[in-house]
């Protein structure tokens, strides 16, 4: 059933509205642009120019819409607002009396917020509006808002207009000044020669011109030298078959202000039959501002703001234009070693300064032929394009080892970093970027493995590498929630009587295929994985809870240590754990001591310290493990709450063959001594290593000689403890 008419003029204004040859199946595409402008600018999802029809409505264009959304007259919001004469707003649709129960309101739709702008015809009659729409409602829609909607709107009957006057020939074409003259968007004609016949005043002052200036000139005057004959063509075959269908007609072009500067235009062209013979109209949008807000988002997405490098996802197309050419080309892949700790030690800013350099220097190295990029943090790449021999490639990443160990003077400090690097070539050993770049990484990470200042050539024994430790890792989690990580206790003794004082809890994994496992065959997997502070926290827990049992069954003075994973402090409250688990297990603290390495201390420096402080405040021991075979410094010992230092085994060994060994010993004894802390020997094998480490001052030890680390069942009978272990006796 048809819609009443709610206008006097009616039938004339749905004749005007037939002029445009527009309908559900005849869209205008040049109005595309106008609802992306209108979407982005307000942050809608939908925008649309919607014509009223006798009864139903339908899209000139559209962005966002259902194709199921209802079309009737009569639930539309747009036949309200050709009545308005001015911007309709409607904040929230639900709480509107006009559309509170609008089936676009009440159904799948959802609409909430819709302003909309009426389309006139030059004649005055409304066809349609431009229309903004959400499905959440908007208080915030202002007057401005409303403005910023009629210049869109005027645009969209700009384009309506040169539809019409396209499609009806018949009606002869009004002169260029009657419907240019004073529109407020920029507008050009020219005729089949190409010749330019007319200008607005607002296409004159976007291409710094006057509106007669170049009249019967060629049109692609206005065009850089480069895109002429391109433009020239695509006219000639418009002429030659009598219309644009189906021809490219581009979206953007490169328009000339007559001052030699270029600036992007968007473009609609329009082709117009007449007796006369054919003319051309082009609608013009300046996109300068669109173009420079695109270049500085897209610089911004690949470079990286610190070094003014590209960052990885400009580092991985540039290696993929490289390699679609296809060129030879080589990555390196750089990682700055002990980068953290310089950064710890001087700070962030000095750190930044830091990178900037090595940004610099790594430019220079990399020259015409090469690109530099800074992929994250203190890792760096190298694109090396022309380049196929990983015996080239060494030669530049050797290039740039020495480059980087040169000294870098940041805010008065003289610093010096060194580097390790990954290489990988194409297509030797690989095709694709993402492989190619993969494998530098791998390189990389075997270079890290060996030591510092290291370059390593990939080998496809690296990948193979790479995918047992992934199968390791999944491994390590079927053994942590699979019960298969065991405790061995190796016992602790006093050197001077070989009395039993404590054990330390030393972790085993019993693989259902591989048997029985020491620590060196899945430690490191596990302490680089996400399970480190998981299975850390079991450790603890159940050392504790065996160190209890023991108390309680024939070693009253028993002490247990447990070593910590680094992810330990950076993964929940290590403090609380261990007030928890002694707790629990009714533990003095006195009881527990907690063994770190100098890695841990020298990654995690300020958070380790003050959790070591709280533990230590709880009673709890704090050993020291593997002193002296680092990089410790005696400052550690003076920040840290130690109570015992451990005597690491490679000097034992050695101290009755070698001088220099024995010195170390007696030096951390010294050094024992004068902090006051407690000592304990590592590795004790023979008696005479016992006896000479008893001379020398050193209070505890462990090794072979007093006992290999034993289950808890076998460290009971072993030493006279009652029960076996706590699981033997409930």
């Amino acid at each position: 059933m048809k819609c009443p008419s709610i206008f006097p003029t009616e039938p004339e204004r749905l004749e005007a509205l037939a002029a445009y040859g527009l309908d559900s199946d005849h869209q205008l595409p040049s109005l595309d642009p106008v609802v992306r402008i209108a979407a982005r600018m307000f942050g809608m999802p939908v925008a649309a120019v919607n014509l009223i029809g006798s009864d139903h409505v339908f899209f000139a264009a559209s962005t966002g819409i259902d194709e199921a959304v209802d079309m009737r007259r009569d639930v539309s919001f747009c036949a309200h607002a050709i009545n308005q004469h001015d911007v309709m707003v409607v904040p929230d649709a639900r709480l509107d009396e006009r559309f509170h129960d609008n089936p676009l309101v009440t159904g799948s739709a959802n609409l909430r917020f819709y302003a909309g702008a009426p389309l006139l015809a030059p004649d005055g009659h409304a066809l349609g509006a431009l229309c903004v729409i959400d499905n959440r409602p908007h208080d915030d829609f202002t007057e401005e808002d409303c403005e910023r909607l009629r210049e869109l709107a005027k645009m969209a009957a700009d384009r309506m207009e040169l539809r019409r006057i396209e499609v009806s020939p018949e009606h002869g074409r009004p002169a260029f000044d009657d419907f240019a003259k004073n529109a407020p968007n920029p507008l050009i004609a020219f005729d089949s020669a190409a010749r330019l016949i007319g200008c607005n005043s607002a296409a004159a002052a976007l291409l710094g011109r006057s509106p007669t200036q170049g009249l019967s000139e060629p049109v692609d005057a206005l065009l850089p030298e480069r895109d002429r004959a391109a433009f020239r063509d695509l006219l000639a075959r418009a002429v030659a078959q009598g219309s644009l269908e189906g021809l490219d007609v581009p979206k953007d072009i490169i328009g000339l202000r007559s001052d030699g500067v270029e600036l992007l235009l968007g473009l609609t062209l329009f082709m117009h039959r007449e007796a006369a013979g054919v003319t051309f109209s082009a609608h013009l949008q300046d996109c300068t501002e669109r173009r420079e807000r695109e270049n500085a988002l897209r610089r911004m997405a690949n470079t990286d703001g610190l070094t003014g490098l590209a960052n990885r996802a400009g580092f991985f197309r540039r290696v993929e234009d490289a390699l679609t050419r296809p060129l030879p080309a080589a990555v390196v892949m750089i990682d700055l070693d002990g980068f953290k700790d310089v950064n710890d030690t001087l700070g962030h800013a000095i750190g930044d300064n830091i990178l900037q350099e090595v940004g610099r220097r790594l430019e220079a190295v990399a020259g015409m032929q090469g690109f530099a990029a800074r992929i994250g943090g203190d890792e760096f790449a190298l694109l090396l394009v022309g380049t196929d021999d990983p015996e080239s490639a060494a030669m530049v990443a050797h290039i740039v080892l020495r480059a980087i160990e040169m000294p870098i003077v940041a805010d008065g400090h003289e610093v010096r970093v060194a580097a390790s690097c990954g290489i990988s070539v194409a297509p030797q050993q690989a095709d694709e970027a993402l492989e190619l770049i993969g494998n530098a990484d791998l390189a990389l990470f075997k270079a890290k493995s060996i030591g510092r200042a290291q370059c390593f050539t990939y080998q496809p024994a690296l990948r193979m590498e790479a995918m047992a430790r992934r199968l390791y890792s999944m491994e390590l989690h079927r053994a942590a929630h699979a019960g298969e990580f065991l405790l061995f206790y190796q016992p602790q003794v006093r050197l001077y009587d070989g009395a039993l004082t404590g054990a330390e809890a030393l972790i085993r994994w019993l693989h259902p295929e591989r048997g029985l496992l020491s620590p060196a065959a899945f430690l490191p997997a596990l302490e680089g994985g996400p399970l480190a502070a998981t299975v850390g926290a079991w450790v603890l827990e159940e050392a504790c809870s065996q160190a209890a049992y023991w108390r309680r069954n024939g070693a009253p003075d028993f002490r247990m240590g447990v070593n910590l994973f680094g992810a330990q402090f950076r993964v929940g409250d290590l403090a609380a754990q261990v007030q928890a688990a002694l707790d629990k297990h009714g533990l003095p603290p006195e009881a527990l001591e907690l063994e770190v390495t100098e890695n841990i201390v020298l990654d995690h420096d300020d958070l380790v310290l003050d959790t070591l402080q709280r533990v230590r405040a709880l009673g709890v021991g704090v050993s020291f493990d593997d002193f002296g075979t680092g990089y410790a410094s005696l400052s550690l010992l003076k920040r840290y709450p130690l109570t015992r230092i451990k005597i690491d085994r490679s000097f034992v060994e050695g101290m009755l063959e070698s001088e220099r060994d024995a010195s170390v010993v007696r030096a951390i004894l010294d050094i024992t001594r004068s902090f006051e802390l407690d000592s304990i020997a590592e590795g004790i094998e023979r008696d005479v290593q016992r006896i000479r480490l008893f001379r020398e001052g050193c209070v505890h030890g462990q090794g072979y000689l007093f006992g290999q680390a034993l289950s808890a069942e076998q460290f009971s009978r072993a030493f006279g403890l009652a029960g076996g272990s706590r699981k033997s006796n409930g």
